[in-house]
């Protein structure tokens, strides 16, 4: 079974560093680096991008709400539907002409914060970021939230899908993430995190804080860059990967 580990990155902005970008490039197989909103800025994007392609990791576009103050992480939802899709466009594209200067290619987009969380479970804005991402590059793969209306949005535009597992982060009955305002939200033990990654991989399934089981195929895992555990959890989860026989590689490498 093929695995890819992915994070986000390129979360710094300015003078402000967010994250140890440089230590988990050497770590995971796939990045998503933030276009501007929420984090992220020309010379920020083209760091990150160069370490990643010395690392050999795929570059992903991680768009989001335009909200620099709020890191991403405020429902912003007074925007309308075209709206939204011109603003994910515009951030794929931003980060397109960067890679492009550095001799490379974006591989796939995977949204961040709020707007991830939202179009987990709005159709509409998951439809509208479908049709953003196919109309740039019908060859992007989308990242989605199995069984979610991510994954349901990316089968109605025909896009190739990542389905995704967070090692850092608790999930709802209903398969979504915990909201960071909630308690639980966080998974910041290494050995803990690492060991509920194998399980899900081994099982196929989550397992919500309630301790429902939901059912779902796997192809990449998240640790967050921006969790202060981030360098321990990804390289444990990556040795531990490793070690239970899983084949670790960027998902645009096997993903349909």
């Amino acid at each position: 079974m093929k695995i890819d580990l992915n994070s986000d990155l390129g979360e710094s902005w300015g003078a402000y560093i967010k994250g140890q970008d440089g230590d988990v490039l050497k770590i995971i197989t796939s990045a998503n680096i933030a276009c501007g909103y929420h984090a992220g800025d020309p010379l920020v994007m083209t760091e990150t991008v160069k370490t990643a392609i010395e690392n050999n990791v795929s570059v992903g576009a991680h768009p989001s709400f335009m909200d620099l103050q709020g890191f991403g992480r405020r429902r912003l939802i007074g925007d309308s539907i075209a709206e939204i899709e011109r603003q994910v466009a515009y951030q794929i594209g931003a980060l397109q002409g960067i890679t492009a200067t550095c001799g490379a290619s974006v591989t796939h987009v995977k949204c961040h914060g709020a707007l991830g969380n939202i179009i987990a479970e709005d159709q509409e804005m998951a439809d509208a970021v479908a049709k953003a991402v196919k109309s740039v590059d019908s060859n992007l793969i989308l990242i989605v939230m199995p069984n979610m209306a991510t994954e349901r949005a990316a089968d109605r535009y025909g896009l190739r899908m990542a389905k995704e597992i967070y090692a850092d982060r608790n999930y709802l009955d209903n398969g979504n993430l915990v909201p960071r305002s909630e308690p639980q939200a966080m998974i910041h033990n290494a050995e803990q995190a690492t060991a509920r990654v194998i399980q899900m991989l081994h099982e196929k399934s989550i397992t919500s804080i309630s301790g429902k089981k939901i059912s779902m195929k796997v192809d990449t895992v998240c640790v967050h860059g921006d969790n202060p555990a981030a360098v321990d959890m990804a390289k444990k989860i990556r040795d531990s990967i490793v070690d239970n026989g899983f084949d670790l590689c960027g998902f645009n490498q096997f993903v349909d």
